[in-house]
């Protein structure tokens, strides 16, 4: 049994769900979002309740896998309805004397101690606003509906310039740390 599961997903005023065969359609405020469940993952809307139930699909009760995917299910589901409530947000640090970032129409440009620049193309559903720099720091947001989207553009991005620990350039996380490294020592 899955204890995530079990739960029902409240649905906020001003949301709509759909449920039709493995398709959940669910749209608010800020966008929409749609994903197909798993085959040995059943949801359905219960207009009554104004919430979701997710249930293992008849024949796969005792079946490990679908056990687990009754939980991600759940959980995705959630996060596509707090995806068109409030959205998500990333903050990227693109830190490093002379390395930048802008937009180019629909292309994040990233200038970052290359011999040429980095275009990476803005997936549809996704913004992303290059800040003012502030200092040796340049701002990057990227907000969408889709948890997973934001992320992987996020991730993707960092992937493109990882932090160094000596100097500490490269593309970070808002939140993240990098521990720093003290290089070669000379004598005197």
């Amino acid at each position: 049994m899955s204890r995530i599961g079990k739960k029902s997903i409240e649905v906020p005023a001003g949301v709509k769900v759909a449920v039709s065969g493995q398709v959940v359609d669910v749209q608010g405020p800020k966008g929409k979002d749609k994903m197909t469940v798993h085959a040995k993952v059943k949801a359905a809307f219960v207009e009554a309740e104004k919430a979701v139930k997710v249930s293992v699909a008849p024949g796969f009760e005792n079946d490990a896998d679908a056990n687990a995917q009754w939980g991600t299910t759940r959980a995705l589901i959630r996060n596509m309805i707090e995806g068109v409530t409030k959205g998500y947000e990333k903050t990227m640090h693109v830190v490093g004397t002379g390395w930048n970032a802008s937009m180019a129409g629909k292309n994040l440009k990233l200038t970052v101690g290359l011999a040429n620049s980095i275009v990476m193309p803005v997936p549809e559903g996704l913004t992303v606003v290059v800040d003012k720099a502030a200092g040796e720091i340049t701002p990057v947001k990227i907000s969408g509906v889709n948890r997973q989207a934001v992320g992987q553009f996020a991730s993707a991005m960092r992937a493109k310039r990882k932090p160094e620990p000596y100097n500490g350039k490269g593309i970070k996380y808002a939140e993240e740390v990098i521990k720093r490294k003290q290089g070669k020592q000379f004598g005197a």
